[in-house]
């Protein structure tokens, strides 16, 4: 009887403690997340002043380089696994040690994109649809905004360091100080100096070096703390790379997910397009939420795994689970109710709100689902098992695109489209349960 007693109460304190992981970690990881896209609104404030053809021309130069830094989100998402597992095992050193060859690959991809980007800045523009008039706009914002791209890629793998040190903390205080930042100085350089839209490339560049530079602070300071050497270490460099390339791929396999529904809503007409990125907007945003969670996933599973706690990580990921349910519910709950004060935000048009009303209903319903796969991604992540995610993602492309394109053909619309994308979602889900329930991704110690 005593034992029976017992059970349960050290059931109910492992719960507990996951809870309080999950919280300390996820909570300030959402503040993070939510911070970075307030960068590039900050700036359409500011630029949209200017005039139509200056906030046009931010607009196509901000998908560009939102694209563009998106590729190599891996930086922090490799770096958490990695450096998470040495945590696990107890060495701290060989843990900033990964975290600095995470942060000279970024730079050194950096320095790769503006080679890139700098020559080719028209013809992307162009590629883009530009019109004349926004053309010079989009190059002159997407070439000096360019040169922040390494800043920008060194916060990445810098956010995953802190991440797998488990201190998301320190990346929402640096991402807040950088918005309010790079918002005095878009105020500043475009209007107090002039400079117009170049003064608002200016600002985030220099916002973003600043938030690089406190981030390579903390981390330096980290290093010398724990003995870690702060050279570039070509083996360590490339292996950095050689994790990453997995998730780069997963992450151009759900990019291209996004892009063909665009494409299909394009098709579909001028209300149908519309709804749907209203409708897309939405479901972006509490894709946060869950991706917080997700964070969390990332840097607790490794560490369990990198400490051989094989049990812990089993009990972590189960209870990270219902937090995506619990969560996903509560969103999806969320959004039928705020329907109606939400599409009066972005139209006034009856014939898009009609057309978005069904379409959120599909994304509410899903959400318990996302929660689940945001999760699941995260702690597969976590467990540094990269090729499984590519190729789970490329499967789950394989069948949306098919069905995605299928759509206009047989006269569906909107709504026929988003439940093409909540099947994706379910294929996601079926991929990575399977994954998990193998048991296959707990692999132990300080590397996988």
């Amino acid at each position: 009887m005593v034992l029976m007693t017992q059970a349960p109460a050290r059931s109910r304190n492992v719960r507990r403690r996951h809870d309080r992981e999950i919280v300390a970690l996820a909570v300030p990881a959402f503040g993070a997340l939510v911070a970075e896209p307030l960068f590039v609104m900050a700036d359409s404030a500011i630029v949209g002043h200017l005039g139509t053809a200056q906030l046009a021309g931010l607009g196509i130069a901000s998908a560009l380089l939102t694209t563009a830094v998106s590729v190599f989100v891996f930086l922090a998402y490799a770096t958490t696994a990695a450096v998470s597992r040495r945590v696990g095992a107890g060495d701290l050193q060989s843990a900033i040690r990964q975290g600095m060859d995470g942060i000279w690959l970024a730079l050194l991809l950096g320095a790769a994109v503006i080679a890139v980007v700098l020559p080719t800045a028209p013809s992307l523009v162009e590629l883009l649809g530009a019109s004349d008039t926004a053309a010079p706009y989009a190059i002159t914002y997407l070439r000096i905004s360019a040169l922040g791209i390494p800043a920008m890629l060194v916060v990445l793998a810098s956010t995953g360091v802190l991440r797998g040190l488990q201190n998301t903390r320190t990346p929402l205080y640096v991402a807040i100080a950088g918005f309010l930042a790079n918002a005095v100085l878009n105020v500043v350089l475009v209007y107090g100096a002039d400079l117009g839209i170049a003064g608002s490339a200016w600002g985030t560049v220099i916002a973003q070096c600043g938030m690089a530079a406190v981030y390579l602070w903390v981390v330096v300071r980290g290093a010398r703390r724990h003995g870690a050497s702060l050279r570039p270490d070509l083996a360590g460099i490339r292996a950095s790379a050689q994790a990453g390339a997995p998730l780069l791929v997963r992450t151009l396999s759900l990019r291209a997910i996004l892009m063909i529904a665009t494409a299909v809503a394009a098709r579909l007409g001028d209300a149908d397009i519309a709804a749907h990125q209203i409708v897309l907007s939405l479901w972006s945003l509490l894709a946060f939420a869950l991706d917080a969670i997700a964070i969390a996933g990332q840097a607790i599973i490794g560490r369990y795994l990198g400490a051989g706690d094989t049990q812990g990580a089993r009990d972590a990921c189960r209870r990270m689970v219902e937090w995506g349910v619990a969560v996903g519910v509560g969103l999806g709950l969320l959004v039928v109710l705020s329907r109606p004060a939400f599409l009066p935000l972005f139209t006034g048009d009856s014939a898009v709100k009609d057309t978005a009303l069904p379409a959120l209903v599909i994304v509410a319903v899903s959400q318990p689902i996302c929660g689940v796969v945001y999760v699941l991604d995260g702690v597969l992540m976590g467990a540094g098992d990269g090729p499984y995610l590519a190729w789970a993602m490329l499967l789950t492309l394989a069948v949306f695109t098919p069905v995605a394109l299928l759509v206009p053909a047989l006269g569906g619309g909107l709504t026929a489209l988003w439940a093409a994308m909540t099947l994706m979602m379910a294929m996601r889900l079926v991929t990575l349960w399977l994954r998990t329930r193998s048991g296959r991704w707990i692999v132990t110690g300080a590397t996988r």
